[in-house]
Parts: C-alpha cells; sequence; structure tokens
C-alpha cells in the first residue's frame, strides 16, 4: 500500500485472492494492482452491472482507461443513461425519490457533452478551473492562518490540523459561507460522500437506512443553501453563489434557478474538499518515507509542481469509480467485454502501470509530462476542480517549506486507511522543526 511495511490485511498472491471493495482492502490496493496487471488487467465482476444479467469490469491499465474517458459517445457516463430514464419517465426530477441536487440540476444544465462543457467554461471555470488563481491570496492566509495554530509545537496531527480544514476553509470562502459554519458543512460534506466512503462493492451501494440518514442530513444543506442564495441575490458579494446568481446561462439563455445553484454548490462541495486532503497527507507520507527529500524541495521550488503530480500519481486520492458503460461490444487486453456493461475505471492502478510509466512506483522529479496522470481523470470530464486543488497544493507545500525545517513520522501512527474507494488516511502525527 505505502512504502512502510502494511500488516493490516492478507496479501493477495493471485488474481483470485483480490478484492477490491472488502473490509481493509484499501491496505492493500497496491499490492493487488501489481497481481491484477500481471494476471487480470480486465477482471470481471460477474453480476454485477446495472441489472442482475449483465456484468462489471475492472479495467487497471492505463492505455484502455484513458481510451474510455475520452469517449463519451462510445462510453456513455452511468448519470448519463440515469438523465434519460428521467426523461423517460416523464417526469420533473424534483419528483422523484432519492435524486440529490446535483443529479437534478444536470438534467436541466448539463444533460449533453456539449452542454457539460459550456457548463464548465461559463460557471465553474472561472471559480475553480483556470480562473482559480484569482484565490492565491485568500488560500495563502488560510494556509498560515492553520500553520500559526501549531508550529511552535513538536508535532501536529497533520490530517486534523491542516490537510482536512484547508480545503474546507477554501470552498467555504469561494462558495461565500462564513468560516464559522465550516463544523456544520463538514457534517454535510460527510454525507454527500457516504456512498463513496460506506458503500458497498464498486456501484457504492448504501443500504436503505443509510440512504435515509444520508437524505435527512442533506435536507439540511439544502435549507441552508437556499437562504444563503437568497442572501446573495438581493446583496450579491464577490464569491460564487453571487455569481451564480446573477449570471446568465448563456447556453439555455437565461438566469439560473434556486435548485439549479444548489445542484451546482452540491457538485463544489462533494469534489472540493476531499481529493485535496487525500493528496496533501499522502505527500506528506511520502516526504517522510524518502530521507533528504523534504530539504530537496525546500531549497528547489521549481520541483514542486512535479512532486505533487508524482503525489497524486502514486497516491491517487480517488482510486477508482465505476462511472461508465459499454455501448458497444469492446475489447480490452484480449478480453470481451459485452455492450451494456459497467466499466470500474481503477485510475490507482492506471497511475502506477509499468507499461505506461518509466519506473512506475517510483517518485521522479525529472519524470517528463508528469500531468498526464489520471488523478483527475482525463477528456471532456476531467475533474473541473484540478486547477483549484493544485493551487492548494503547490502553495500549501511552498508556505509549509518557507516556515518548517523538517518533518518526520511522529508516534501513534497506524497508516490504516478509511473504507470506500478514496485513498483516506485516518490520522498522521508528524513530528516538526520549526524554521
Amino acid at each position: 500500500m505505502t512504502d512502510h511495511d502494511a500488516p493490516f490485511a492478507e496479501c493477495p498472491h493471485s488474481a483470485q485472492d483480490v478484492d477490491l471493495f472488502g473490509p481493509g482492502a484499501p491496505e492493500q490496493w497496491y499490492n493487488a494492482y501489481d497481481v491484477l496487471h500481471r494476471e487480470a488487467p480486465v477482471l470481471c465482476l460477474p453480476g454485477e452491472g446495472l441489472t442482475p444479467d449483465q456484468d462489471a469490469y475492472i479495467l487497471t491499465k492505463y492505455e484502455d482507461i484513458s481510451r474510455v474517458v475520452k469517449n463519451w459517445e462510445r462510453f456513455p457516463p452511468t448519470l448519463s443513461l440515469l438523465v434519460k430514464q428521467i426523461e423517460v419517465a416523464g417526469k420533473l426530477p424534483q419528483e422523484m425519490p432519492d435524486l440529490d441536487a446535483m443529479i437534478i440540476s444536470i438534467c436541466s444544465l448539463r444533460p449533453t457533452p456539449e452542454l457539460w462543457r459550456t457548463h464548465r467554461q461559463e460557471l465553474t471555470d472561472p471559480w475553480v478551473g483556470p480562473g482559480a488563481s484569482r484565490h492565491e491570496e485568500m488560500i495563502t492566509g488560510h494556509v498560515d492562518h492553520l500553520i500559526d495554530g501549531w508550529v511552535h509545537r513538536d508535532s501536529v496531527d497533520f490530517i486534523k490540523q491542516f490537510a482536512r480544514p484547508l480545503p474546507q476553509r477554501t470552498m467555504a470562502s469561494i462558495l461565500g459561507f462564513p468560516l464559522e459554519d465550516i463544523a456544520q458543512l463538514e457534517i454535510w460534506g460527510n454525507a454527500q460522500v457516504m456512498s463513496y466512503v460506506h458503500g458497498c462493492g464498486h456501484n457504492n451501494k448504501l443500504t436503505d437506512a443509510q440512504t435515509r440518514e444520508k437524505f435527512r442530513l442533506l435536507s439540511g444543506f439544502g435549507e441552508y443553501v437556499r437562504a444563503k442564495t437568497l442572501e446573495k441575490r438581493a446583496a450579491p458579494q464577490d464569491d460564487m453563489i453571487s455569481f451564480l446568481t446573477q449570471v446568465r446561462y448563456e447556453a439555455l439563455d437565461r438566469k439560473l434557478t434556486d435548485e439549479e445553484i444548489n445542484g451546482i454548490v452540491y457538485a463544489m462541495v462533494i469534489g472540493g474538499l476531499e481529493t485535496t486532503q487525500y493528496a496533501i497527507a499522502e505527500q506528506a507520507q511520502l516526504i517522510c518515507e524518502r530521507p533528504g527529500l523534504f530539504q530537496r524541495l525546500k531549497n528547489d521550488r521549481s520541483l514542486i509542481r512535479i512532486f505533487i503530480e508524482e503525489g497524486m500519481r502514486l497516491r491517487s486520492p480517488t482510486q477508482g469509480l465505476s462511472t461508465r458503460i459499454t455501448s458497444r461490444d469492446e475489447r480490452f487486453q484480449g478480453v470481451d467485454v459485452p455492450a451494456g456493461s459497467t466499466l470500474h475505471l481503477r485510475w490507482g492502478a492506471a497511475n502506477i502501470d509499468p507499461d505506461a510509466f518509466e519506473d512506475a512506483k517510483q517518485l521522479k522529479l525529472d519524470r517528463k509530462a508528469a500531468t498526464r496522470h489520471l488523478a483527475f481523470s482525463a477528456g471532456p470530464r476531467v475533474c473541473p476542480g484540478a486547477g483549484l486543488s493544485r493551487l492548494e497544493q503547490t502553495i500549501a507545500w511552498n508556505r509549509l517549506f518557507d516556515r518548517l525545517d523538517d518533518i518526520s513520522y511522529g508516534a501513534d501512527n497506524d497508516f490504516l486507511h478509511q473504507p470506500g474507494i478514496m485513498l483516506g488516511t485516518l490520522k498522521l502525527n508528524l513530528n516538526i522543526t520549526k524554521a
């Protein structure tokens, strides 16, 4: 799993031993990827497709996953099938049970590849995409505030006191939420990602009780966002929600409804917190496991960009998602995959594919084309917040190198990870030396 020993789950020795979704599975994911690359780069999950008579397939090779994510028409997203079902039903999405705000807004704002692209360009890119550089001063302020809280000590709970609150504070500032509401926003954020953490199998299925609890919690979030939207319609400020209340969406030649804004905010929260937290926490571990790396990066800041990309490649925050369907019969690595099959895209495995990356398991600060990893996916559905996440990581490490002389593993680290499909270290205690 990591460079240190990880005796927390039984190491798989053959493809028959591999279970990427069972209890304790995250502790052996990277050992499992070696096995799958060698024996079963396309692994069938019988009867685990959209219906019991269809199968799902785990793809682990870079070339296969790259081909899939770059072709929306040939490998449509599962969400697009849901949108079609809603259209066929002839009901408003708001009238259908168990649909979250994001899916409801997708139905009206971005149901097609063309509208998906326009949605990004007009509504989110100015805030979390290429336009994210506007937040540099704000993010730097949050980073320094967090470091101030522990820099005079000998150790820090790095996740609790830095990696987790940084994206929370950043996203709250971008959306226009008061920082004092972050504790409540964290509860809602955890509810949004409940299926990705506590869901079962590759489809991240929740029990009926878990689903009810999720929507109970999120009803409060919807009320909160609607109240903030109302405030900002009346008195716009320099934040994303204010922008969304005022902007005219050119693709539909109209302004956005409150429900559509609610759905966009939902998507920002679900995508804006987890990835950055996990990336920064794993990068800290990469540094601790490589003597001299902290000093090398501190002394040559030009290497930080490649270090961040290599960190996300080696320890991908989102390890895999079942997000695509085959629209026709396909063939991957000599394996026939029928039309209608679900594809589980295993980004974590693709990013250490030895056929795609030289010295795939090594952190190389001279790696060419360092951004070609798939940690943010690729193609038309590449993560819209990739620019913001990279900016947060870059500022975080620059300021950490400014204010610290070294970090190392502290006491009481077991290196266990949360369940689900995110590479989330549960705790990380670091010893620190102030600059």
